[in-house]
């Protein structure tokens, strides 16, 4: 396993690791052993009855690359224009709504320059009509191994940032992929390379006090 990291600790990995946008540095080459190690670490994560039913697509062909990037950006762009989340302006995520939206805008431009696009898959549809412990269980079985990914990117001085919008485009990804879509659930696409900077903070959040309910809820 390749031993390069930035020594964090368990901490600083969990409450650091960002969504990466304009601070991807889409001129440096990734090394494929260096995603084989992320992908091994997320394998480690826990999953439903054990059974890891889990498969990474990584996409570093720029002609597949510029064409999953495009079925994003025409789902990104129509998202982008409809009307956006509303916050009291003494909440601390109104004043970083307009920074949020500039690099998203900035990662749907340049989503196809990033040295690998990862597509992490489940084995199984997740189709309308299914039940919602069923949807728990299955999303609950791919979830903590794709955290897992950004954690382990994290620690080695890569970024990435958690994208669902070309899944609206999921059957002709897959067509494009030679992904058996009847097989295989799309959970994401995530753009990784290494970071500009290593210095990422603690963001602004509710304090725990403020989103726990002890035995019963509270209305706030």
């Amino acid at each position: 396993m390749n031993t390069s990291h930035l020594n964090l600790s368990a901490d600083d990995v969990l409450t650091t690791t960002r969504s990466v946008r304009k601070r991807l540095d889409f001129e440096r080459p990734v090394e494929r052993d260096l995603i084989l190690d992320c992908i091994d670490i997320a394998q480690q994560a826990p999953s439903g009855s054990n059974r890891q039913t889990w498969q990474w697509m990584v996409i570093g062909d720029p002609a597949k690359k510029k064409a999953v990037a495009e079925m994003y950006a025409t789902h990104f762009y129509a998202y982008a224009e409809q009307p956006g989340a509303t916050y009291d302006p003494a909440d601390t995520r109104a004043e970083r709504q307009g920074a949020v939206r500039s690099s998203a805008y900035y990662l749907a431009d340049n989503f196809h320059l990033a040295p690998y696009l990862v597509i992490p898959m489940i084995e199984g549809r997740l189709d309308e009509g299914l039940p919602t412990f069923a949807q728990a269980s299955q999303w609950g079985s791919i979830l903590p191994a794709v955290w897992s990914f950004m954690l382990a990117l994290r620690a080695r001085g890569l970024g990435s940032a958690w994208t669902t919008l070309h899944l609206p485009d999921e059957k002709r990804t897959a067509e494009l992929l030679g992904i058996p879509y009847d097989e295989y659930t799309q959970v994401g696409l995530f753009p990784v390379a290494y970071t500009k900077g290593t210095d990422f903070k603690l963001a602004a959040r509710l304090p725990a006090s403020e989103t726990t309910h002890w035995d019963s809820f509270v209305q706030r």
